[in-house]
C-alpha cells in the first residue's frame, strides 16, 4: 500500500513589490519542503529578479508562472513592479494589475491548484478562486500589531485602538489616511484591504510569531473571525548565499571589535532626501560609532555619493565608516559579530532580521507599516526610536543620541540584553503547523468536491430510477386507456343493438296504432251512411 502523503499544489500571488515578493517566496520555499508543489506567480520583470534564487536542484517543486499586465500609457513592462516605479504611477500599476483578472482566471483554470495564497490589495483573486471552488488564504507580510491596527482603523474609524503602545503621530496619520483613501478602478485601498481579509478561507497567515505578538494576534482573530497562522520571521539563511561571501567590505568588518559597528539601511524602495542624507551623515559623525551605510537613490536620479553627502564627509570618516551605494548583503552583515546596532526604516523584513540576529534597532520609520513596526520594537524593549519634529523631519543630534544609546552607552545595556534574549526565542517551527493546516484545508476542499460529485451522481441515479418507474407507470396507464377504449367500443355496440330494438318495437307499436286508427275511421263512415 502506498503511504506517501498526497502532494498539494498551491498558487502564490503576491503584490508587485519586492518587499512582498521576498516573504512570499520564503513561504513558498518552506512549503515546497513540506509536500507542496508551488506555482509562484508575478510579472516577468519581478520573476527575473528572483530566478537566480531558485536552483532547480534545491527547489524542484517551485515553478515560476508569469502573469502579463496590459500595457497602459506611461506603464511599460519594466514598470510592472514597484521597484523604481515613479510614485505618480502607483495608481496606474494597481489599475493594470486589476485588469489582469482574465489572465489570472485562465491560470487558475489551467493550473487547477488545490489552494491560492494571495496578498492584501487584490480582492478579485479570492473571488475568482471561489468561482472555481478553490480555497484561498491571505498572507499578510506585516506583523500582528500592524495588521490588527490597520484593520481596526478601517472597520472602526474614530474608535481608539485598544493597545496604547501602538499609535500614529499626526504626520504619520495624515500620510496613512491619504494612502487608505487613494483609489484605483473605483476601489480605495481601505476597501481592498477589508475585502481581501474578509474573503480569506478560515485562515490568515502572518509573518510573525506568537512569542512577541500574541495579544495582537488574538485580537485580530476576534475582530476578523479568522484563525491566525504565524509563519515565523522568514529570515534568509545566510549560509546559503554564496554571493554574500564575495562582498568586498566584509574584510573591513572582520577587523572591528564585537558589537562596535552600526549598520544603516533604509530598504530598497524608500529614499532619504538630500537634506535627510546630510542630517544622517552628520548624525553618524556625531555619534562617534563605526558604521556601514547603504545609500540608495531613486530610479533615474543621477547623483554621486560626493554630491549627495556633505562636502568632505567621505574623506573625513576614513576608516571609521564605509558608505556603499545601492546594495549590501544585509542578512550576512547583521549576522556578523561586529554589528552592535541597526539603523532602519523599520520595514517588516528588516525588523525581523534585526530580531533574528539579536541586533538592537534604531528605528527611523518613513511610511506604511513602518511606524507601527517601530512601536512594537520599542514596546518589546529591543530598540529605540529616533525622535522626529512635528513635520516628520529628524535632526542629526537625535539620530546621534539614539545610535550611541543602542551601541555604546550604559543606558542601552537593557536594550542589547533583550535583543539577544529575543533572538534565542525566534524559530521557524511555525511553518510545520502552517503546512499541516493548509494541507487540511486542501483535503477538506477535495472531500467536499468529491462529496458534491457523489451527491450529484446520486441525484442523477435517482432521476434515472424515477424515470424508469414513470415509464412503467405510463405502460400501465396506456393499458388502462386501451382497456377503456375497448370497453367503450363494446358499450357503443350494445347501445346500438338496444337502440335498434327499441326503435323496432316503437315502429311496431306505431303500426298497431295506425291500424286501430284506420279501423276507427272505417266504422265511423259506415255509421254515417246508415243514418
Amino acid at each position: 500500500m502506498d503511504t506517501k502523503p498526497h502532494c498539494f499544489t498551491v498558487l502564490m500571488l503576491p503584490w508587485l513589490a519586492h518587499g512582498h515578493i521576498s516573504p512570499f517566496l520564503e513561504v513558498g520555499k518552506r512549503l515546497s519542503k513540506r509536500n507542496f508543489h508551488v506555482y509562484f506567480c508575478s510579472t516577468p520583470v519581478n520573476l527575473c529578479s528572483i530566478r537566480d534564487q531558485l536552483s532547480e536542484k534545491i527547489f524542484p517543486s517551485i515553478q515560476l508562472v508569469e502573469i502579463h499586465l496590459p500595457t497602459l500609457p506611461g506603464l511599460p513592462p519594466h514598470y510592472h513592479t514597484t521597484k523604481g516605479l515613479p510614485p505618480h504611477l502607483m495608481p496606474t500599476l494597481k489599475q493594470a494589475f486589476d485588469m489582469a483578472k482574465p489572465s489570472f482566471l485562465n491560470l487558475l483554470r489551467t493550473l487547477k491548484p488545490d489552494l491560492l495564497i494571495y496578498d492584501f490589495i487584490q480582492p478579485w483573486a479570492p473571488t475568482l478562486a471561489s468561482s472555481l471552488d478553490i480555497p484561498a488564504v491571505q498572507f499578510l507580510i506585516t506583523g500582528g500589531a500592524t495588521s490588527a491596527f490597520f484593520y481596526h482603523i478601517c472597520k472602526n474609524p474614530g474608535v481608539k485602538f485598544p493597545f496604547p503602545a501602538i499609535y500614529l503621530e499626526k504626520h504619520e496619520d495624515r500620510k496613512i489616511t491619504q494612502l487608505l483613501e487613494s483609489s484605483a478602478n473605483g476601489l480605495t485601498d481601505k476597501v481592498r484591504l477589508i475585502q481581501s481579509i474578509d474573503q480569506s478561507s478560515r485562515f490568515i497567515m502572518f509573518k510573525t510569531f506568537r512569542e512577541i505578538e500574541e495579544k495582537y494576534i488574538d485580537y485580530y482573530s476576534v475582530i476578523t473571525g479568522k484563525e491566525i497562522l504565524p509563519v515565523g520571521p522568514l529570515v534568509l539563511d545566510t549560509t546559503q548565499n554564496e554571493d554574500n561571501q564575495q562582498w568586498e567590505s566584509m574584510e573591513w568588518l572582520n577587523k572591528k571589535d564585537p558589537c562596535s559597528v552600526v549598520f544603516v539601511s533604509f530598504g530598497s524602495e524608500f529614499f532619504l532626501s538630500k537634506a535627510e542624507l546630510e542630517e544622517m551623515a552628520y548624525g553618524l559623525e556625531l555619534s562617534g560609532v563605526s558604521f556601514i551605510w547603504v545609500v540608495r537613490f531613486p530610479e533615474g536620479e543621477k547623483m554621486s555619493l560626493d554630491e549627495a553627502l556633505p562636502e568632505g564627509f567621505l574623506g573625513k570618516v576614513g576608516e571609521k565608516g564605509i558608505v556603499v551605494e545601492g546594495w549590501a548583503p544585509q542578512a550576512q552583515i547583521l549576522d556578523h559579530s561586529s554589528i552592535g546596532g541597526f539603523v532602519s526604516h523599520s520595514g517588516s523584513g528588516s525588523v525581523m532580521e534585526g530580531m533574528k540576529f539579536g541586533v538592537p534597532l534604531v528605528a527611523m520609520p518613513m511610511h506604511l507599516d513602518q511606524p507601527t513596526n517601530s512601536r512594537v520594537v520599542v514596546e518589546l524593549g529591543v530598540g529605540v526610536e529616533v525622535k522626529r519634529e512635528k513635520d516628520g523631519s529628524f535632526l542629526r543630534g537625535e539620530a546621534a543620541k539614539a545610535i550611541k544609546e543602542v551601541v555604546v552607552e550604559k543606558q542601552g545595556e537593557e536594550v542589547r540584553r533583550k535583543a539577544r534574549e529575543l533572538s534565542e526565542k525566534i524559530r521557524e517551527e511555525e511553518m510545520d503547523m502552517v503546512a499541516e493546516k493548509l494541507g487540511e484545508l486542501c483535503s477538506n476542499s477535495k472531500r467536499s468536491e468529491e462529496e458534491e460529485i457523489k451527491v450529484v451522481a446520486g441525484k442523477l441515479g435517482e432521476l434515472c430510477s424515477n424515470s424508469k418507474r414513470k415509464e412503467k407507470e405510463m405502460e400501465v396507464v396506456a393499458g388502462k386507456l386501451g382497456e377503456l377504449c375497448s370497453n367503450s367500443k363494446r358499450e357503443e355496440k350494445e347501445v346500438e343493438v338496444v337502440a335498434a330494438g327499441k326503435v323496432g318495437k316503437l315502429c311496431s307499436e306505431m303500426k298497431v296504432v295506425a291500424e286501430k286508427f284506420g279501423e276507427l275511421r272505417s266504422n265511423s263512415k259506415s255509421e254515417a251512411l246508415v243514418a
